[in-house]
C-alpha cells in the first residue's frame, strides 16, 4: 500500500473513532508497528492528527489554528486531491491570460499540467517561477522579503509590485475555509499579499481540498460570500454553495467561466 493510501485509511478511522491506537493502525493496515509511527508522526507534522502516547486523536477541525506548517510538511498528505485541484485548475487557463500564481503546494501541483506557452505568469514563489521558466514560460517574480517557511515573497516592495498588475486570473492557495471567517492564513503579511493579488485579478480562484474546509487561520484575505472556491470532493454543509465546484465534476458552461 502506497504512503499516502495509508495516511488516508488513518485519516478515515480517525474521523470515525476520534482516536486511535498503534496496534489499531497496524492491525488495520497490516504494517509493521515502525511504519505505524512514522506516518502517525508525519500526519502530526502536517497537522492531519495529534500524536498522543499509544496512538492519536483527531483535530477539531473547526477549532482554530495559527500554526503555518512547512512546504515540506504540506507536501505530505493531500497529494492525490490536490494533484486533481491543480490539473482541473491548469485547464482553465486561456493562452492570452496574464496569470497570478499564488506560493502555495496546490498552486505548484498547477504547474505539471499548464499547457499554455504564450500565457504570462507572476508568482510570488520562487521554486514556481524556477518551474515555470525551464518549462519555457515567461515568468515574473515578485520581489520582496522570502518568508522562509512557506517560500514566499511577502511585504510592502511585494504589494507595490501587484499594485501594478492587472491580472484576467488568479489561483490561490489557503489554510482554512468558513463561511463566517472565510478564506484564512496564518501570516498577516502573507494575508495581504494574497489579498491585494486577488484585488487585481478579473476572475480568482481559491484552490483547496476538502480538509481545509472548517479550519480557521489567523488572517481572513478573501470573504467566503463571492469567493470561488475549487475542491477535490462534496465537503458536508458546503454542497449547496454555487461558489464552490467540485474538480471532475459536470459543470455548467456558466458556472466555469466565473472561474
Amino acid at each position: 500500500m502506497l504512503t499516502e493510501q495509508r495516511y488516508e485509511v488513518i485519516l478515515r478511522l480517525l474521523e470515525e473513532r476520534k482516536s486511535i491506537t498503534i496496534n489499531e493502525i497496524r492491525d488495520a493496515l497490516d504494517i509493521s508497528e515502525s511504519t505505524v509511527r512514522r506516518d502517525i508522526t508525519a500526519l502530526h507534522n502536517a497537522g492531519r492528527l495529534v500524536k498522543v502516547f499509544g496512538g492519536a486523536v483527531a483535530i477539531d477541525r473547526s477549532a482554530f489554528n495559527p500554526k503555518e506548517l512547512t512546504v515540506a510538511q504540506k507536501m505530505e498528505v493531500n497529494q492525490e486531491e490536490k494533484r486533481r485541484i491543480a490539473r482541473y485548475a491548469a485547464t482553465l487557463i486561456e493562452p492570452e491570460d496574464f496569470v497570478y500564481l499564488d506560493a502555495g503546494t496546490t498552486t505548484g501541483y498547477m504547474i505539471d499540467y499548464i499547457d499554455v506557452p504564450t500565457a504570462v505568469f507572476v508568482t510570488n514563489a520562487v521554486e514556481h517561477a524556477r518551474r515555470l521558466v525551464t518549462k519555457g514560460i515567461r515568468v515574473l517574480l515578485v520581489g520582496g522579503e522570502l518568508k522562509a517557511s512557506t517560500e514566499a515573497v511577502v511585504g510592502n516592495q511585494a504589494i507595490r509590485t501587484l499594485l501594478q498588475y492587472h491580472f484576467t486570473r488568479g489561483f490561490f492557495g489557503t489554510n482554512g475555509i468558513t463561511r463566517k471567517a472565510g478564506c484564512t492564513t496564518p501570516d498577516a503579511s502573507e494575508a495581504n499579499v494574497k489579498q491585494t493579488a486577488i484585488g487585481q485579478c478579473s476572475k480568482s480562484c481559491i484552490l483547496a481540498d476538502y480538509s481545509k474546509f472548517g479550519a480557521i487561520s489567523s488572517v481572513t484575505f478573501a470573504p467566503f460570500e463571492g469567493t470561488m472556491i475549487l475542491t477535490d470532493q462534496s465537503v458536508e454543509g458546503y454542497g449547496d454553495c454555487k461558489n464552490v465546484i467540485v474538480a471532475g465534476q459536470k459543470t455548467s458552461d456558466s458556472r466555469r467561466n466565473l472561474f
